[in-house]
């Protein structure tokens, strides 16, 4: 009786928000990458707010508005932004990036770029 409460408390623990963030193991996905810029400029986002190309925002399929996420090119160059926004993502791409964080990664000329994408947090 007493394994199966304990059992019953772990699994509630992970069902919850915080439960998850304890029990989270960093996602790691490479793919390809591409931005968009200032033809969006002053737009509403997903989320509802805004997008400044300028900021370290990007667009994602699936991660949940606020998460951050450290992008990494091929070449060592990386930059962290805030997914506040959903993308399709055509040709198979895994994350959409603002310009301000294209040009840090330098893909401004290159347009798509493989990079990693690294889960900081839920």
């Amino acid at each position: 009786m007493a394994a199966a409460l304990a059992l019953t408390l772990v699994m509630i623990g992970c069902a919850t928000a915080e439960g998850a963030r304890r029990h989270h193991r960093p996602r790691v996905e490479e793919g390809p990458a591409s931005y968009y810029g200032r033809g969006f400029a002053g737009r509403r986002t997903a989320s509802g707010e805004r997008f400044d190309p300028r900021a370290m925002t990007a667009a994602s399929p699936s991660l949940p508005f606020g998460t951050r996420v450290r992008v990494t090119r091929a070449g060592g160059q990386s930059v962290t932004v805030r997914i506040n926004d959903r993308c399709g993502c055509p040709g198979g791409r895994i994350i959409d990036l603002s310009e301000g964080a294209a040009r840090r990664l330098g893909m401004i000329k290159a347009g798509v770029v493989t990079v990693r994408v690294e889960v900081l947090d839920p």
